[in-house]
């Protein structure tokens, strides 16, 4: 389960080990659906792109939007594109509400470019993908990368076909991506990712989000050791205690560890586990709020499924418990029913840091100092675009840029305008650093100024650093 470092599964933290020890050592490994088949030849492509296989035949599990609610949804979102950073500045609230109901499938990538920065990245490094492209890359990585293609989605019209263009396209972000950060490479658990990411844009911009997914939303999940992974898993089940202290008594009771059950669903953002639907619902939510998503489905598939005694009756071991997790209920799974219980679900960002801390500190008393250092992870679309106002180069490039606070005296009846460079001053004098190991979590909440700001024609940043590990 993990990273294929050396093209062999993990090296280090005895998971594969202990996945092994329990028969499910291809649990995580197998594409669902697909049960050793060949696609079909002649078979009929569904509206999201599949021709067979388990996510394609849930499709009844969908939500289904009147036409006309769908084109008045598409209206809404050509205006928030049209005027991005104003509405994330000043009604990011609003963005977060639409997300909720589901982005319109036809501007779906390109408000997923959007909420993650991925944009902006791309514009700040023109032409540095097709440079990596034009590089031979790692042979180690290249191998790996090139015997995982077929498994990403075979029933999917794009990824299919041995050598097709999904599968080039899936390649080249892959491999650039083992180029862009050569001390992390590649890892498995990215090549799903990739592909969901390349069913919505084209090839660059699926590289440039990876890479805002790896750095910003899930830092250090990819890295080898899996530790930011097997912390979330701690973090996990302590919520879960407060959630459903059932289901929470049960897997003690059977010694099921957390990476047992969780691992794929975070690491693959649960695009290997639900039905399409849900996957594209959960991730329109997932980009703009960022992982407090992951955890709340993945306590609500816990809940829903372990949290009563009555469910637990024919669930009296580890492999019982194992592989009713493996074939959730589909009830559980449908699109609007797994959306409102994400949404009504009161886990937040401060609980998730609490939490957080309290694993770190336990983590350092039975093991010592993490061992891979990870940037702090954002928490969502509007983390990352205050995280970093608009450096020097973009002032100098365009002088006119003003940067509005609703904490500045108004004159006038109108917003006051302040130097940004004395902001960006202010802000690094009084910001707080991050702690020491921590493996990818949020900083403390941005200075007051930064989060009521409106940056009109700016381009933020978000550069970072990264890392990466899975199957």
């Amino acid at each position: 389960m993990a990273r294929s470092r050396h093209g062999n599964g993990l090296d280090s933290s005895g998971i594969k080990e202990k996945l092994t020890d329990h028969g499910n050592s291809s649990w995580f490994v197998s594409d669902p659906g697909t049960n050793g088949s060949a696609v079909p030849e002649e078979t009929q492509v569904d509206k999201y792109g599949f021709t067979g296989g388990a996510q394609q035949s849930s499709g009844d599990l969908a939500e289904e939007v009147p036409i006309e609610v769908l084109r008045q949804r598409e209206a809404k979102w050509l205006e928030m594109l049209n005027s991005w950073d104003k509405w994330m500045a000043k009604k990011h609230k609003k963005v977060k509400e639409r997300c909720q109901k589901g982005i319109p499938p036809s501007l779906r990538g390109r408000a997923w470019l959007y909420l993650t920065g991925g944009k902006v990245k791309r514009e700040q490094n023109a032409g540095k993908y097709q440079e990596l492209l034009s590089q031979q890359g790692d042979p180690t990585w290249v191998d790996i990368i090139e015997r995982d293609l077929h498994r990403q989605f075979p029933f999917h019209e794009m990824f299919s076909a041995r050598g097709g263009h999904g599968q080039q396209g899936l390649f080249d972000v892959l491999k650039a991506y083992s180029l862009f950060r050569p001390d992390e490479g590649y890892c498995q658990a990215q090549a799903p990712v990739a592909a969901v990411l390349l069913m919505h844009m084209p090839a660059e911009d699926a590289f440039w989000v990876l890479v805002q997914i790896c750095e910003k939303y899930l830092p250090g999940y990819y890295s080898t050791g899996l530790e930011a992974i097997q912390l979330d898993g701690e973090i996990l089940y302590a919520l879960l205690h407060k959630v459903s202290p059932t289901a929470h008594r049960h897997l003690k009771k059977h010694n099921l560890e957390p990476v047992l059950c969780m691992t794929e669903w975070f690491m693959c953002a649960f695009s290997r586990t639900l039905p399409w639907a849900s996957v594209l619902r959960i991730w329109d939510m997932f980009l703009c709020e960022g992982v407090k998503i992951l955890f709340r489905v993945g306590l609500v598939l816990l809940k829903c499924t372990l949290g009563s005694q009555e469910k637990l009756k024919s669930c009296q071991g580890l492999y019982e418990t194992m592989q009713l997790l493996r074939a959730i209920q589909p009830q559980y799974m449908q699109e609007s029913f797994l959306a409102q219980e994400v949404i009504e679900l009161h886990v937040t960002e401060k609980d998730i840091e609490k939490e957080h801390f309290n694993q770190l500190r336990r983590w350092k008393e039975s093991h010592g100092n993490l061992q891979s250092k990870s940037p702090p992870r954002m928490h969502g679309a509007k983390a990352i675009m205050t995280a970093e106002p608009p450096g020097d180069q973009d002032l100098r490039q365009r002088p006119n840029i003003k940067v509005e606070s609703l904490l500045l005296p108004k004159q006038d009846g109108e917003r006051g305008t302040f130097d940004h460079k004395a902001e960006v001053r202010q802000e690094n004098n009084t910001t707080p650093s991050p702690p020491v190991g921590n493996p990818g979590y949020l900083q403390p909440d941005p200075s007051p100024l930064l989060k009521h700001t409106t940056v009109d024609g700016s381009k933020e940043s978000v550069s970072s650093t990264e890392h990466d590990t899975y199957l």
